[in-house]
């Protein structure tokens, strides 16, 4: 048997969006990976960007940029203090000619990254 689960808060991650030159540019979100402590998760697009949210509050927390090409997938360690970022091209703009390696990337997560922030109280 199946249980049902009802989320407290509605979540739709379809992008991330950057500004260029005065256009917003969208970019696929490729991989979703949860920290098992505090709830909160990150988003790895086809920007090359890692976006952590905390999905409660609705706000990003944090943003890690640099990233080569693509996110193509994310872990995030048992206990949350590393996390494993797959950099692959994924064929957004056909076949693959030149550019970086595919690579896979481990950094330490730290708490401020992805704590949620207390909730203001509604004046």
């Amino acid at each position: 048997m199946r249980a049902n689960r009802v989320l407290p808060y509605a979540a739709a991650l379809q992008c991330h969006r950057r500004n260029e030159e005065g256009t917003d540019v969208v970019f696929p979100v490729n991989s979703i990976a949860y920290h098992p402590l505090y709830g909160t998760f990150a988003t790895g697009g086809g920007d090359g960007v890692v976006n952590i949210w905390d999905g409660s509050n609705k706000k990003r927390l944090f943003q890690i940029a640099g990233y080569p090409t693509s996110i193509a997938s994310m872990a995030v360690s048992h206990n949350g203090d590393m996390l494993a970022v797959a950099s692959s091209y994924m064929y957004e703009f056909g076949e693959r000619q030149g550019g970086p390696p595919d690579e896979i990337y481990i950094r330490p997560v730290l708490e401020p990254e992805v704590k949620p922030k207390p909730r203001k109280a509604a004046a």
